[in-house]
Formats: C-alpha cells, structure tokens, sequence
C-alpha cells in the first residue's frame, strides 16, 4: 500500500514538472504580452490549402478567447449552455478536464449578437486563472481542474459589466493576480495569487473599465501596470497600486472600446487604438523612474480597435481600421507601406506576420524585404460567428479559434 502511494506521488509530481517543463508562465499574446513568439525554422511558405491541420476539436464552446500553451497542456475559455468553461486539452487534441466558472456573458441588444468567452486564461505555474465575461475569476489547479478559489469583479468588488462584458486577459506574477473591476472604489485590484484575498485597491481616476488587458514595465526603481481604462492610458505602481501617471485618450466609438495591450520597448509606450474618430497610434517616452510619460508622435490615421499589433525593429505592424495592413516608421510615426484588403489580428514569429482577419483567412507575410508581400494564405473553413481571436504559435504549431472550433496547424 505504501508503495502505490508512493507511485502516486511520484506521477504526480511528474505532471507537474511536464506541465511545467516550457516554462511556468502561459498568458495573452506571448511570454512578454507583445504578440512576439520566439519559435524558429518555421515554414517560411505554405502549402496549397495552407499547413497541415493536426487536430482540431469542437468540444470548447462559443466564444473568442484565444488558448495558452504551458508545458504539455492547453487551456482556453468557452461558454456552453450559458455557463463559463475552462478546458484543459493535451497537445493532441484530448480534453483533459473542464471546469465551470459561473454564467457567461450573453449581452443584450446589440451586444447580444456577440456571446462566448472573452478572456485568455493565465497559467502561472501549476495554477491557472481564468475570468468569464460576467467578472468571475478562479483560480485551478493545472492538472486536476479542481477549483482552488474565486472572487467576483461585480458582487465582491463593486465593478461593472460594460457593454460587451469582461474581456480582460488576467495579469499575474509570483504574488499577485491583478484585475479592473472598474468601480468607483475598486478601481484596478491586486488578489493573492494563492488566496484570492485583496493585497491592494486602487482608486485610479475612477473611470469605467475596458476590453485592454494590461501590461508590465520592470524598472530598477519600480515595476509598473500600464493599462487603458474606458478614456486613460494609466501607469499604477505594481507593487501598492498608486497611480503614477496617466494620459487621456477620449475616442471610444463604443462603450470601452479599448482592446490593444500597450507595447513596450527601450523606454517608449506604443499604442494603436480607436475606430472613428479615435486617437490613433502613439508613442510615450517614460521618464527613467517611471513617474512621468511625455508624448513623441502620434499617427491619427493608424487605427486599430481590436487585433493587436507587433513591434519588430524599428518598425510596428498592425493591421487597420480601414482593410490595411502598415508598416509604421517608430521614429516618426509614418506610415512606411501597406498592403490592402488586411483587416484582424496579428502576431509575430520567426521574421513573419501571421494576419488572421475578419473575413477568414490566415495570412503569411514576408517583413524582411523592402515590402511588406503575403508569402502564402488560407481559409478557415470550420467553426462559427466572427473571426475576432487572436492566433498563438507554441512549439512549431500555430493555433487558431474560430467560435466553437480549435484547430492547430504544424509549421515546421
């Protein structure tokens, strides 16, 4: 008997380091939040009909949240019945485990019209954290699913739901969980990674919350927390929660329409935001403590609500509001080419863009020449709705959410 147990032990502690073995930290658009993944010797050109579909499933649920990779596991957000899911899948396509996190986001109205998960889970370690598009966040063990803790944004922390629910992709670090509540008091919070229980609140400026998922910047005088709330880029010190500076940027078309996590690099803030009449693509210089920002340039007519942008060089890639994909000079903002008829999200490995857009199809481009040229392209052809998630690249495998449909593709 004392044997078995041991066995059991020993498996278990073999998981762990499995799950584990590629790193302890699984988030949102890559390791730095940058949209950047550091695979090699990929494919530098597709097959007809595009690369090799390895797996797919259709067991996640409705929704546009994008998966995270760690160690031999993936795990994304779905929405089935109503209810939020967390899924663990082997690299194989084998379900795992699933877990519930309390009611969905279903919207009404207009918002109604875009149901499903919102937000990419975050694996630290052994633990993954998860928010639904109602404000729930749990926290669960990797291997098992077993729900550790949860608190609610709305009923424990006074926050709101904005009009296209919670779709902030958690930030967490050897400590802490970090979250936008949004509420007057509760403002942007810091929860106990292993508890739950509150280690800061803010009240920031107060403002509504919005779809951004924040970032950090590590100085040698501090660590900050830049996010964008429904009208401020904000800079928090990490560490207590006090507000260290911020920037109003009034151009939401909608009600927090901010969706692009800042980028930075070299001592400069980078942001491609608003539809309409929205303020566009900028760069901040932070001051060496990280107490002050001051404005470099800014691009009115670089527009990007929701599919993210790169920085590689000295150039940034983002694929805008009016149907194009630019190339924009970091120096002075101008816009140095384009190529037409790119509109969605974009990520960043191995000297190309990977362009998923919002008609479907998954874009190669070659960023080492002097133009920007679409190298190869497919079509998505399974699963539903809008084509809104952002594509990730672990391993040689890129993974691509459509709706209730998970596919990975091998690109070596």
């Amino acid at each position: 008997m004392k044997n078995f147990k041991l066995v059991i032990i020993l498996t278990y502690m073999l998981a762990a380091a499995c799950t584990n073995q590629n790193g302890k930290n699984a988030q949102w658009r890559g390791t730095n939040r940058d949209g950047i993944y550091q695979d090699k010797n990929l494919l530098k050109a597709w097959p007809k009909g595009g690369p090799k579909l390895l797996w797919f499933s259709e067991e996640i649920g409705n929704g546009y949240a994008s998966p995270a990779i760690a160690g031999d596991r993936l795990f994304i957000n779905g929405e089935i019945e109503g209810n939020s899911q967390v899924f663990a899948f082997d690299l194989k396509g084998k379900l795992v485990w699933k877990s519930p996190n309390g009611p969905e986001f279903s919207g009404k109205d207009f918002s109604a019209s875009f149901p499903g998960a919102r937000s990419t889970p975050t694996v630290y370690g052994n633990l993954v954290f998860a928010c639904s598009g109602m404000g729930r966040i749990a926290c669960f063990d990797a291997l098992s699913g077993a729900e550790k803790w949860s608190v609610n944004m709305v009923g424990d922390l006074g926050g709101i739901v904005n009009m296209f629910g919670c779709s902030e992709s958690l930030l967490v670090d050897d400590k802490n969980v970090y979250c936008f509540p949004g509420g007057k008091e509760n403002n942007i919070v810091a929860l106990d990674k292993n508890t739950g229980k509150m280690v800061w609140t803010s009240k920031a400026l107060g403002d509504a919350v919005s779809f951004c998922s924040p970032m950090v910047i590590s100085l040698p005088e501090r660590k900050i927390l830049v996010t964008l709330s429904h009208e401020y880029l904000m800079g928090l010190d990490i560490h207590t929660g006090e507000l260290l500076w911020s920037q109003k940027e009034d151009s939401v078309k909608m009600e927090g329409e901010y969706c692009n996590t800042p980028v930075y690099s070299d001592g400069f803030i980078y942001e491609v935001s608003g539809v309409e009449k929205g303020s566009g693509a900028f760069k901040l210089q932070l001051s060496p403590d990280g107490k002050s920002i001051k404005e470099v340039w800014r691009n009115l007519k670089v527009k990007n609500a929701i599919g993210g942008f790169v920085k590689s060089g000295d150039r940034i890639f983002c694929a805008t509001d009016d149907k194009k994909l630019k190339s924009i000079d970091i120096k002075s903002g101008s816009v140095l080419d384009s190529l037409s008829n790119l509109r969605g999200s974009v990520i960043f490995a191995d000297d190309h863009l990977y362009c998923y857009t919002d008609n479907g199809h998954v874009n190669l481009i070659n960023i080492s020449g002097p133009k920007l040229e679409v190298v190869s392209q497919f079509k998505i052809e399974k699963g539903t709705k809008e084509h809104f998630s952002h594509p990730v690249i672990s391993n040689g495998v890129l993974y691509i959410r459509h709706g209730n449909t998970l596919m990975a593709y091998g690109l070596k």
